[in-house]
């Protein structure tokens, strides 16, 4: 998951897309269990394997080689990620949410013929990964850091956000940390723009991994708000 430009917004704003209409036989196709805390890949393992979240959540980051780490993206239900760059990975993955995942063989990518549908589908969805971390960045580069949390949470809220009568819940499955390293902001601005919210009414911070999402409206006009 990235986060969008508001002008791109709908209410399932999401980067995955639509799967294949008929499934690969057993020899292109593997469900797997992943378990909190796994990892499923590091940057610059050579790249075997896409990887289809089905359920649970993962997270694809980087550390620079002066140690700080980035955030890259949030791997929800109905991602797909694990594209190579030269045969390679180039992010890690670990498993924030345990599930499953589908995994199909990278070499679906280079040629259509055994499988045209599932290469469309691959293709169509790192096309789609693409086209999310632009638009991620452009967030970044021009966005304060209100607005940024603003998005974050309005996208969040569309993507996996349960309604009830108060609002929209929203379970968090990584750390302020973690949005932090997302977003590009530090851990105290997150839990400050976080109690902003809440005591403007627009949130409720029900658990430190529960948030009810109460103004919606609210919540998206602050992330279009141009900084």
């Amino acid at each position: 998951m990235y986060v969008t430009l508001p002008d791109n917004f709908t209410a399932d704003a999401s980067i995955s897309v639509e799967a294949p209409k008929i499934r690969p036989d057993a020899s292109l196709r593997a469900m797997r269990k992943i378990a909190d805390g796994e990892a499923l890949f590091f940057e610059g393992d050579d790249a075997a394997q896409i990887y289809e979240v089905v359920t649970g959540v993962v997270r694809l980051s980087r550390v620079t080689r002066g140690g700080r780490r980035q955030v890259i993206a949030f791997g929800f239900p109905g991602d797909v990620l694990g594209f190579p760059v030269g045969g390679r990975y180039h992010t890690d993955c670990d498993v924030l949410q345990a599930g499953t995942v589908v995994t199909y063989p990278v070499r679906v990518l280079d040629a259509c013929t055994d499988a045209p549908e599932l290469h469309r589908y691959l293709v169509r969805a790192a096309m789609s990964e693409l086209g999310g971390m632009q638009d991620h960045f452009m967030v970044l580069g021009r966005k304060c850091a209100s607005e940024r949390i603003a998005a974050f949470l309005s996208v969040l809220a569309a993507r996996t956000g349960t309604p009830c009568p108060e609002g929209t819940r929203v379970r968090l499955p990584m750390f302020r940390s973690d949005i932090a390293d997302f977003l590009g902001l530090s851990s105290e601005t997150i839990s400050r723009t976080f109690t902003r919210l809440r005591e403007d009414g627009v949130i409720d911070l029900i658990t430190t991994k529960d948030i009810l999402v109460r103004d919606a409206a609210a919540l998206r006009a602050l992330s279009e708000t141009e900084g």
